[in-house]
């Protein structure tokens, strides 16, 4: 199982990365695509949809199943891995390079706090 050190983890699955200009990139763990199976479709959020931290607002659809995507992170969504929503298998070739969104905070104290309240990949891991 794949769990890279320098992400955040949901315990819904999902990671987030915070980036060098201050957006947070999205997207499921290997472990969620492994559970998923052969992932067939992708509903993002719209780009400037405002979400909150633990708010459903994607879906993941396999050959077995479909799975509600949880944004981490409170803001703003600045982008939508359009790649992705072309090859959804992408996601299970590396879950990590194939994200899903971005969001761009409103605010970076409440974001640093939403980050810190994830679990480290150590955390992560442990829970599977």
């Amino acid at each position: 199982m794949n769990v890279p050190a320098n992400l955040k983890y949901a315990a819904s699955h999902e990671w987030a990365k915070l980036e060098d200009n201050g957006t947070v990139t999205i997207g499921i763990s290997d472990h969620a695509q492994e559970a998923l199976g052969d992932i067939v479709f992708l509903d993002l959020p719209t780009i400037g949809r405002t979400l909150k931290a633990g708010e459903e607002c994607a879906v993941v659809e396999s050959v077995k199943a479909a799975s509600d995507i949880y944004s981490p992170v409170s803001g703003d969504v600045t982008e939508i891995n359009q790649a992705a929503i072309d090859a959804p298998e992408s996601i299970n070739a590396d879950a990590y390079a194939n994200w899903l969104f971005r969001v761009k905070p409103a605010d970076a104290a409440t974001c640093s706090a939403e980050l810190e309240a994830l679990l480290d990949s150590t955390a992560y891991a442990a829970t599977l």
